[in-house]
């Protein structure tokens, strides 16, 4: 059934076949009564629709338009855009409101987000200083611990005592003679802690005063005023002086004159104790004009002593005075080399007293023995020495008969033969200049003896002393057997083979030795003068006044800005060079032996060169072991190697350890006018450990701009003020300087930090040398015969450049102090070598040469200013400064070395089960 009716309606429906036609037609036709219904509406509606409206809106009547633009009032007046209208106002003001809380809230969070930044900076400086302070207090413990240990606690000084005005008179000795320190001098007017304040009488004041030679007073009063000792307080005076010679013969007073005189000095009190009676001699016939007057307990020092006038441990031998107002000329000083000149030895003298018994026939030394001893033996010296002239085996010239009227002379002593000039020519060709003391024997010195001395150590030649009788010029500090051969007469037969049998090694030390006795005790009235109170200081055993150190004049600067990191100054990976922000400014310790002088402390000797510690008190290291601990709160606890504490590398890099296990260094950096030069170098030392302090030399008249903003590297950042521009400013010892290490380096040089820790390591290990980065070397020009500095590269150095080097703060004070003007007069005038002036001094003291780190030549930063060693001048001034330098020392002191120190395992790190020892080659 479905089925049919599926098909009727495929046929069009049932029934009839006239049905579906009809039915098909009829819908046919609604269809197109529909369209075409539709089309009209859609069509013509519109079109009316649209003419309607355009001909309303042309009306005149503007108030008859209704689709028309209206403004904003008109619409407001309708109520529905109305409520649109109140609608978006409330809108827009809620927006307003909550723009503005949005403000106020971002506002707000900006505030909290400040307070949390500086929040956390306080914290981390809290942390730091909580660090810090750990570390201070582990460092007062373990100072603590040490002291402790060593059972020195530190004291403070004792109260000064003031002598009584009125001394107590005690007896004097049995004799004159007698009197020593124990029993003629006061030491309650000399406490430990008085300073050692000396009272100088004015000569003028007195009648004596007017036969004085006036230029022994004008330099002994010019000497006086610069002295650090005088005081002009006379009440806490502990030594009182009087200048009573060199006196003129014509105006001279009668010895009982001179006597009530002396004994009416306002502070004599009854016998002169505590007083230094000075008799100069700027001539070889200066008399002893003293011996007969009655000086009580008052010491005396001069030239000319009687044995029984002499008191040794109280009177004072002193040099003349040659120089008296005028410095030594060092060109007309010869050198010191070659060791052997023309003439082995010479003597130039006469006696009249002994001179024509000299040319008769003598007796043997076996004949004179067996009968009385001689008291003269010039007789047979005089044979002797004419022996080996003539022998002619060497060169020698020896004279016993003046060409001139020989200097007036005491009685037995030989007289001087002609001018000085004349004699000065005659010791320059010597090597040895023979010293024949009086032949009586009473007499211990002469003017003429110490004036023959005198000579011989300025030009070189090493004095041969016959007499062992002699009492040489402060004999009691100075160890003349290094500088002179002291022979008893007896030997002159024995002279010529012990002369020659003197190696050249010895003989160059010997004059070495020589030459810096005389320019420390003999060549000026300073080193006279000073040299007297020195002598009696260190008999009392009275610590010398502290050595002056440079006012640092600083300049004010802002700081704050924050350093940078140079990646290439950072470039370590991860190898710990040491504590930065951890480690608080540590000094060195201060030296602490003034107080416990002894005599072995009164004079040493350094390698056959200066060294004159009783009157340079300031000896930061052994002199002859300069490896040994002297500083005692350095620490000297013993690191054993390889187990234990230490020998690890982590020790290595984390702590400097050796015998002095704490310690840091201060930069010192010259600069002239190179702001941002300066400042990229400053920059360039943030983090760097050990580092204590910097110190930038401001060498320029014109100071630092107002808005110039100095870095903050962690450390302290001192800008000193120099009175001119000098380059010897570098070494000044400037009292901000506060540890023993300084790292003298440019503003332009470049280092990074593993090769400034590397440096310092290695110069722990050699504190009295020079070490540094760029290495320089001298040669000797044969064509002209004169030295040149040398800046190629070489396998061999003797210098090392001060721009990027380590050395010690001693150093600074010989610089500036104790090293001859002349040469920082060079450096001033050329602008030039001051860095070669200071690896002359320390090779001229150590007997060393400088030590290289690294195999790097230059250190000049890239990109920066053109230096003043870029000149082509440069080097020629180098040359002549080398070679004035030479002239001054008397010999060149530089020393070749091939010894260079790299870092083999300074940045390797091993397993930590493994020993790790680091060398040197």
């Amino acid at each position: 059934e479905l089925m049919t009716g599926y098909t009727m309606l495929r046929n069009g429906g049932v029934g009839n076949g006239g049905q579906p036609c009809m039915l098909r037609w009829s819908s046919r036709t609604r269809l197109s009564c529909l369209s075409f219904t539709l089309f009209i509406i859609l069509v013509f509606f519109p079109l009316i629709g649209h003419y309607y409206l355009t001909t309303i809106d042309d009306a005149d009547d503007a108030g008859k338009r209704i689709f028309g633009p209206r403004t904003g009032n008109e619409l407001c007046e309708v109520k529905h855009v109305q409520d649109l209208c109140r609608i978006r106002e409330s809108v827009s003001e809620e927006l307003l409101q909550l723009e503005a809380k949005r403000q106020e809230l971002n506002s707000e969070i900006a505030k909290l987000n400040l307070k949390i930044e500086a929040c956390k900076k306080s914290i981390e400086n809290a942390k730091q200083d909580l660090l810090q302070l750990k570390n201070v207090i582990s460092q007062t413990e373990h100072s603590y611990k040490e002291l402790m240990a060593q059972n020195q606690p530190k004291l403070s000084l004792p109260i000064r005592l003031l002598p009584d005005k009125d001394d107590v008179t005690f007896p004097l000795p049995k004799s004159n003679r007698n009197c020593r320190l124990h029993n003629c001098f006061d030491y309650s007017r000399c406490p430990l802690t008085s300073g050692f304040p000396v009272y100088v009488y004015n000569s003028d004041d007195y009648p004596f005063g007017s036969s004085l030679d006036p230029l022994i007073k004008q330099a002994f009063e010019a000497t006086v005023r610069t002295n650090v000792y005088v005081t002009e307080n006379a009440n806490i005076a502990c030594v009182y002086i009087i200048l009573v010679g060199e006196m003129q013969e014509p105006v001279m007073p009668k010895p009982t004159e001179l006597e009530q005189q002396l004994h009416s000095l306002p502070f004599w009190r009854t016998d002169g104790h505590n007083h230094l009676i000075i008799n100069l001699s700027r001539k070889s016939e200066t008399q002893n004009f003293i011996y007969n007057i009655s000086t009580g307990r008052a010491m005396i020092a001069q030239s000319t002593f009687y044995d029984v006038q002499y008191r040794p441990g109280f009177d004072i031998v002193v040099s003349p005075l040659v120089h008296a107002m005028s410095e030594p000329n060092f060109l007309e000083i010869p050198p010191q080399v070659p060791v052997k000149r023309k003439y082995l030895f010479s003597f130039q003298g006469e006696k009249i007293e002994s001179l024509r018994s000299s040319l008769q026939e003598v007796r043997s030394f076996e004949e004179e023995i067996e009968g009385n001893a001689p008291a003269d033996y010039d007789d047979r010296i005089i044979t002797t020495l004419k022996a080996v002239q003539d022998s002619k085996l060497d060169f020698v010239l020896v004279e016993f008969t003046c060409k001139n009227q020989p200097k007036a002379s005491l009685p037995t002593e030989w007289a001087l033969c002609g001018e000085r000039d004349d004699r000065l020519e005659l010791l320059k060709l010597s090597t040895f200049a023979l010293i024949i003391t009086p032949g009586d024997t009473h007499l211990v010195i002469s003017a003429g003896c110490a004036m023959r001395l005198f000579e011989a150590l300025e030009v070189g030649a090493i004095p041969v002393v016959l007499g062992e009788q002699v009492q040489l010029p402060y004999n009691d500090v100075i160890r003349w057997n290094e500088a002179a051969l002291i022979i008893p007469k007896p030997r002159i037969t024995e002279v010529h083979f012990l002369l020659r049998s003197i190696s050249d090694n010895d003989l160059l030390a010997m004059r070495r030795q020589g030459r810096f006795l005389w320019e420390t005790y003999f060549s000026t009235s300073d080193n006279v003068f000073s040299t007297v109170l020195a002598v009696i200081r260190t008999r009392i055993q009275i610590p010398a006044a502290p050595i002056r150190e440079e006012t640092a004049v600083e300049i004010p600067h802002r700081s704050g800005k924050a350093a940078g990191t140079d990646p290439n100054m950072a470039d370590n990976g991860d190898l710990d060079l040491g504590p930065v922000e951890t480690e608080p400014p540590y000094a060195s310790p201060k030296y602490l032996r003034n107080f416990t002088l002894t005599a072995m402390d009164i004079y040493r000797s350094w390698n056959s060169a200066p060294g004159p510690f009783h009157l340079f008190p300031y000896t930061p290291f052994d002199p002859v072991l300069p490896s040994e601990a002297k500083f005692l709160g350095s620490g000297t606890g013993f690191r054993p190697i390889g187990g234990g504490a230490g020998g690890s590398g982590k020790e290595f890099q984390a702590a400097l350890g050796g015998n002095v296990p704490r310690e840091q260094f201060t930069v010192v950096m010259l600069t002239y006018e190179r702001e941002e030069v300066l400042m990229n170098s400053l920059e360039r030392l943030n983090g760097l450990p050990y580092l204590n302090k910097v110190v930038v030399v401001w060498n320029s008249p014109k100071l630092p701009s107002e808005d110039l903003l100095w870095p903050d590297i962690g450390v302290p950042i001192m800008v000193v003020r120099t009175e001119k521009n000098s380059l010897n400013n570098r070494f000044l010892p400037w009292d901000e300087i506060e540890t023993e290490a300084i790292l003298s380096i440019d503003d332009d040089a470049h280092l990074r930090h593993d090769e400034i820790m590397f440096g310092f390591r290695v110069w722990r290990e050699a504190r009295d040398r020079i070490v540094g980065f760029p290495g320089r070397y001298h040669a000797w020009d044969i064509p002209h015969q004169s030295w040149l500095y040398n800046s190629n590269y070489s396998c061999e150095l003797s210098m090392v450049l001060t721009g990027a080097a380590f050395f010690h703060k001693y150093y600074a004070y010989l610089y500036s102090y104790v090293m001859p003007q002349a040469i920082r007069d060079m450096v001033d005038e050329y602008i030039n070598c001051e860095d070669i002036a200071m690896n002359f001094l320390v090779s001229h003291l150590t007997r060393k040469p400088p030590i290289k780190v690294t195999s790097r030549w230059t250190f000049r930063c890239p990109g920066c200013p053109q230096a003043l060693s870029h000149d082509d001048s440069h080097f020629h001034e180098r040359h002549k400064c080398i070679n004035f330098f030479v002239k001054v020392y008397g010999y060149m002191p530089l020393l070749y070395t091939q010894f260079r120190v790299d870092s083999v395992l300074f940045k390797t790190r091993l397993p930590h089960d493994k020993t790790k020892c680091f060398k040197f080659i």
